[in-house]
Parts: C-alpha cells; structure tokens; sequence
C-alpha cells in the first residue's frame, strides 16, 4: 500500500544500537489530560540517552475483551462455555510504527522512521536513533534513543505512532508508548482511545524552553498520515509515497 516517507536523507548508519541505553528508572507516571507534561531537566534526567519504546499487540479481539469485562461482573459466567463465533471480524491485524520528526536549533528538520530507512544517529545530527523496526507486535517493541547530552542543539522532537498496514484501530491495539529517562520515574501514554479510521497518532512534543527539555502528551489523532501531521505541527517537510519491502 502507498504511504508517505520524506524525501531528504541525511546520515542513517546502521550502529549497533543494543550499546545504547537510559538507565535504570524508578516508579512510573502517566501523562494524562489533567496531568499532561512534566520536565526531564527538573528531575535530573536531562543527560545521557532517553529510551523511547513503543509496545503493541499485533491481534487482540473485542469478543474476547468483552467477554473479560464480564466475568468481572458475573463470574458465574467465567464456568459456563462461550457459544462459537466467527473470530475474523473481530481480529485487529496491524503493523504500527514509532517515528520522531526533529527541529534542531540550526534550523535542520526531519524525520527519524522505519518507512525509508531513516534510522538516524545518535552521536552526530539529528541526535535521535531508532533501533529497528518491527512489524509483528513483539514483546520488545519498536525504540527510539534520544542523546540528550546534545539538547542544546535540539528544539523540538514530535514523538508519533501510525499504522503503516492493517485495520485501523488504535483502540483495540493496546498500544503504549513508554519514557525511560535516565533519572526518576519512566514516562507511560496509552493509546487506547477510540479513535476510528484514524492511521497517526501524535504522542508526545519534547521541546527546549528555555533551556529546560519538557515533555508534553499531545495524543492527537489524524486520519491521514506523516504529512497531515506535519501541517498540524508546521514542520513544513516535504513528503513522497513511500513503501516497506515485504516479509
């Protein structure tokens, strides 16, 4: 299927990423509506590399959900057999994927994602690495490394998630995107809500103000894909169909 992949390159070298890693964080906060941002330089985690994982689950069903929800409510229910249902409809088959588009303070602008090949670099510009890309909804996920010992030359990073292939169905995914900075709590957003026919989702916005990097949960669903998301943050890329080899 056609989808979007920006046209510029810079230097992806394929490193081993494995090397790379934030440290051991304790506790967990989610970012929520009411309580949306929270800054990386205040807790000390402003150094060092901060690890970005996006999990998923390739299938899940909304019967078996359903059905779970219910025996919490009826346990009787859980002893009695479930009548045969036809499963297709109800499978989620999707393939999703963690991007970063990047501003650094010299004005150079991009995109770091596994559609292209743009796995950027994590020693030199854009300072944002992706290690992979997996398509099967793995246990480990897809991750993105962050040198934030280079935030003075950041300005924005626009973390977001799109589903490249498959149903569209953020909300039957269980899709979690999940910060490990390299001091205090892990950062989680879930991206359960009911969204329907939306392909993109913007997750988080790590900006410098003022020399303090902030996180801030912007959970926006678009419909389209990397180039409506462009305009709704004014990145102003210039974006080209774009195709994964097949597995």
């Amino acid at each position: 299927m056609a989808f979007w992949s920006n046209w510029g390159r810079g230097n992806w070298g394929r490193s081993a990423w494995r090397q790379f890693d934030s440290g051991d964080a304790s506790g967990v906060v989610e970012l929520t509506k009411r309580n949306a941002s929270i800054s990386l330089t205040k807790q000390g985690a402003a150094t060092g590399n901060l690890r970005i994982n996006l999990s998923w689950q390739m299938r899940t069903s909304d019967f078996n959900s359903r059905a779970a929800r219910g025996s919490l409510r009826h346990p009787l229910r859980m002893f009695k057999p479930e009548p045969v249902q036809a499963q297709g409809p109800a499978m989620v088959n999707v393939d999703l994927d963690l991007a970063v588009m990047y501003e650094l303070k010299d004005g150079a602008k991009g995109v770091v994602q596994p559609l292209g090949e743009f796995f950027g670099a994590l020693n030199e510009a854009p300072y944002v690495k992706l290690s992979g890309d997996d398509r099967f909804g793995s246990g480990s996920g897809e991750t993105v490394y962050v040198n934030m010992d280079h935030k003075d030359d950041i300005k924005r990073l626009l973390v977001f998630v799109y589903i490249y292939d498959g149903t569209p169905a953020f909300d039957r995914t269980h899709g979690l995107v999940t910060l490990y900075p390299s001091n205090g709590p892990r950062v989680e957003i879930p991206l359960d809500e009911r969204a329907p026919q939306a392909r993109s989702c913007a997750v988080v916005l790590i900006e410098n103000v003022k020399g303090e990097m902030v996180v801030r949960r912007e959970v926006k669903y678009v419909y389209g894909f990397q180039a409506e998301l462009d305009r709704l943050y004014g990145w102003g890329l210039q974006w080209g169909r774009g195709y994964k080899s097949k597995v």
